[in-house]
C-alpha cells in the first residue's frame, strides 16, 4: 500500500481555518477540506513557490549535481503551485487559450480551471497522450503564405506547462550567452542590441555577415537525439509521448516520426535544447577572465533567435567555413540550411534580421525598421481603415490605437524617427480619406474641424485625428519616444539566485511601458505592482517580442479600462491632522469582476483577475 505523504514538508502548505472564515485561501500544494476558489487563490506566494523551486533546480545544474537536479525536478512535477501556475498559464495568459484541440475541449470559466487544476494534481491513472489538430496560421514576416500549427488538447498543453517549469532552469543554466529566443529574460531587443555592440564603430573588425535560416526547424528535428540529450529527466517518457502523438488534420491522422510540432507549449524549449552548442560549433570563443562573456579578438560572433541567426565574421572565407562547420553539426539533428535564406553579404550591404535592417551608411552602424516591416504595417493600417468603413471615429480609436503603440514600442529602441514620421503622414492621408468618404455630402471645411484639431493638449499639432464626444484621439507614431535597450549581460539568467537584484534593477529602470503618462506615473507611484494582490503587471524577463504581442497587451489593458478598477491612495502620506489624499484607480483585467467604489476595500473572493495575471507568455502561442 502507497504511504501518504508527510505534511509539513517543502510545498505542503494547508488552507489555515482563519483563512477560510475571510475568504482567504492560502493553498500552495494542495487544499485539504472545501474546493479550492480559482479567484482567492494567492498567486504572489505560488509564484514565489515556483521560482524559487527553479533557483534550486538551477543552482545545482550549475553545480553539476544530476542527481539533486532530478529529485528537484521530480518535486516541480508533484508541485501543486507549478499546476496552478501552469492551469492559469494555458488557460488565461496564452494567445491560443480559446482554441481547442482534438476533443473541441477550451477551459475558460473559474469553475472549469480549478475541476482541471485538480484533475491534473491527482489523478492517479496515467494520462494517454492526445494527437495535435493542425491548423495553420500567417507566417510573420510574410505575405499570402501560412505556418502549420500543432494545437495539443487543454491536458497537455498544462502538462507541457508543467514540464517547462522543470526542465527549463536545468538548461538555462547551460545555455549559451547569445542565444535570445523562447527564453526568459531574453528577446528580440537584446539580440539587436548584441548585433550592434559587436559591429559598431568606425571600423569593426567583424565586416562580413553569415546570414543564415534553418529550413522547417521544428519539423525536422531528430527525435531521437533530442530524446537523448535530455538524459535523465523525470519526464522524458512523457515528452517522448508527445513527439510521437501524430497530427490530425481534416480529419486524417498522421503520424509523426521527426520534429516537434510547432505551436505546443514545449516546443520552443525543446528547439532551444536541440541547437544547444550551435556557438561553439562556430567556432566562437570567449574570455575565461576580465571582461568574461566577450568574444576573444579573431574568434567570430554567433548570435541565435530561435531558428534564425547571424554570425559575424572578419572575412568571407571566415564565413563560409563557419557555414560549412555549422551544415556539419546540423547534420545528426536532422537539420539543414535553408539555401534560398541564407547568404553570405557584408555590413555594407546589410542584412534583415527579425524586423531590422542593420547596415552601415557612410562608415556609421545603423540599425532601422526593415522595408518588408513598414510594408507589412502599412498594409495592416490601410486593411483596417477600409474595414471601417460605415464606422465611427470611436470605433477606429479603438482599433487601431493599440496597432500603433504596438509597433512603435517595439522599433522605438532603434533608428526609427523618420521611419515614425513617414508612418504618421501616410495614417493622415487614410484618417482624412475616411473622414471624407464618411460625409460624402460635407465640405472639407465642416470634415476638418469634426475630426481634425489640438486633441492633445501636450503637443502642438492642430492635425490630430479624434473623437469630439469623448475627446479620445489617436497616438501618433513620433510621439514614441526614442529608448536605447540594455542588452541582458552575459550568460544572465532569471533563475540565478545571484542575480535576483540584477533583475529586479531592469524591471526598475526599463523603457517605460508605451501608455499615457497619468497611467505611467500611477505604476511608478505602486513600484509596477498590482495594488490589491501585489503582482508585477509586466514582468522584465516576459516583455512581448513583437508588435502584434504588444498590441495584445495594449488592447487587453485598454478593455480592463472600461470594466474595473484598482483602488490605489496616491501621493503623499497623510499626517494626524491631515485628510488623506484621494484614491486613483489603474486598469485591470478583470472583465468579470465587480466595479469597486473608489475609497473601498476589495475582498480578494472578489477579485476575478488583476493586469498581473494578463502577463504574456509572447514565447508560447498555445
Amino acid at each position: 500500500m502507497r504511504t501518504p505523504e508527510p505534511k509539513g514538508k517543502l510545498d505542503a502548505t494547508t488552507t489555515h481555518p482563519a483563512a477560510r472564515c475571510v475568504g482567504h485561501v492560502d493553498v500552495v500544494n494542495g487544499p485539504e477540506g472545501e474546493p479550492l476558489d480559482w479567484h482567492a487563490i494567492d498567486w504572489r506566494a505560488a509564484e514565489g513557490t515556483v521560482r524559487r523551486l527553479r533557483q534550486r533546480i538551477f543552482t545545482a545544474s550549475q553545480a553539476g549535481d544530476l542527481k539533486r537536479v532530478c529529485n528537484l525536478q521530480k518535486l516541480m512535477l508533484r508541485s501543486r503551485a507549478n499546476t496552478l501556475l501552469s492551469v492559469r498559464r494555458v488557460t488565461e495568459r496564452n494567445a491560443g487559450r480559446a482554441t481547442p484541440g482534438v476533443d473541441g475541449e477550451v477551459t475558460l470559466t473559474p469553475e472549469a480551471k480549478v475541476e482541471l487544476a485538480d484533475w491534473v494534481q491527482r489523478s492517479s491513472e496515467p494520462w494517454a497522450v492526445r494527437p495535435v489538430k493542425r491548423v495553420y496560421i500567417p507566417k510573420r514576416g510574410t505575405t499570402g503564405r501560412r505556418r502549420p500549427l500543432g494545437v495539443p488538447v487543454i491536458v497537455d498543453r498544462v502538462l507541457q506547462a508543467r514540464v517547462v517549469n522543470a526542465l527549463e532552469p536545468e538548461w538555462e543554466a547551460r545555455f549559451e550567452p547569445r542565444s535570445y529566443g523562447f527564453r526568459p529574460g531574453r528577446g528580440c531587443q537584446d539580440a539587436i542590441g548584441a548585433i550592434y555592440l559587436t559591429v559598431k564603430g568606425p571600423n569593426p573588425a567583424r565586416r562580413w555577415v553569415l546570414d543564415a535560416d534553418l529550413a522547417a526547424a521544428f519539423d525536422r528535428i531528430d527525435q531521437s537525439f533530442l530524446l537523448g540529450q535530455l538524459g535523465t529527466f523525470p519526464a522524458r517518457g512523457l515528452i517522448a509521448d508527445w513527439l510521437k502523438a501524430g497530427v490530425i488534420e481534416n480529419g486524417r491522422f498522421a503520424p509523426t516520426e521527426e520534429g516537434t510540432p510547432q505551436g505546443g507549449v514545449i516546443s520552443p524549449l525543446l528547439l532551444n535544447v536541440a541547437l544547444h552548442g550551435m556557438e561553439e560549433a562556430a567556432g566562437v570563443r570567449y574570455r575565461r577572465t576580465g571582461d568574461a562573456g566577450r568574444a576573444v579578438p579573431g574568434s567570430p560572433v554567433l548570435i541565435r533567435y530561435a531558428d534564425d541567426l547571424l554570425a559575424l565574421c572578419h572575412s568571407r572565407g571566415e564565413a563560409e567555413q563557419v557555414k560549412a562547420r555549422l551544415a556539419d553539426w546540423l547534420a545528426p539533428r536532422g537539420l539543414a540550411f535553408n539555401e534560398d535564406k541564407t547568404r553570405v553579404v557584408t555590413l555594407d550591404d546589410g542584412v534583415d534580421f527579425l524586423g531590422f535592417t542593420v547596415r552601415r551608411y557612410h562608415g556609421k552602424l545603423l540599425i532601422t525598421p526593415s522595408k518588408a516591416a513598414v510594408r507589412r504595417i502599412r498594409e495592416r493600417l490601410r486593411t483596417e481603415m477600409r474595414s471601417l468603413r460605415g464606422a465611427n471615429a470611436k470605433a477606429v480609436l479603438q482599433r487601431l490605437t493599440p496597432v500603433i503603440r504596438g509597433w512603435s514600442a517595439y522599433y522605438r529602441t532603434v533608428v526609427s524617427s523618420r521611419t515614425f514620421a513617414d508612418l504618421d503622414n501616410y495614417m493622415w492621408k487614410l484618417t482624412y480619406k475616411w473622414a471624407t468618404r464618411s460625409h460624402p455630402n460635407k465640405p472639407k471645411r465642416w470634415i476638418i474641424p469634426r475630426y481634425f484639431g489640438a486633441f492633445n493638449a501636450f503637443r502642438r499639432s492642430r492635425w490630430v485625428f479624434g473623437d469630439r464626444d469623448s475627446g479620445a484621439y489617436l497616438p501618433k507614431f513620433s510621439w514614441t519616444k526614442i529608448v536605447r535597450h540594455q542588452v541582458v549581460k552575459g550568460g544572465a539568467s532569471s533563475d540565478d539566485p545571484a542575480l535576483a537584484e540584477y533583475w529586479a534593477d531592469r524591471r526598475r529602470k526599463g523603457p517605460p511601458l508605451p501608455m499615457g503618462k497619468a497611467k505611467l506615473r500611477l505604476l511608478l507611484a505602486q513600484d509596477g505592482r498590482c495594488s490589491m494582490c501585489r503582482g508585477l503587471l509586466l514582468y522584465a524577463d516576459h516583455q512581448p517580442q513583437h508588435p502584434r504581442e504588444w498590441e495584445q497587451w495594449l488592447a487587453n489593458t485598454r478593455k480592463a479600462m472600461v470594466t474595473s478598477n484598482i483602488v490605489f491612495s496616491g501621493g503623499r502620506r497623510a499626517g494626524r491632522d491631515q485628510a488623506p489624499s484621494p484614491p486613483r484607480s489603474l486598469p485591470t483585467a478583470g472583465r468579470h469582476r465587480p466595479r469597486q467604489g473608489h475609497g473601498t476595500s476589495a475582498c480578494p473572493r472578489l477579485l476575478r483577475a488583476c493586469l498581473s495575471r494578463m502577463r504574456l507568455a509572447p514565447h508560447v502561442r498555445f
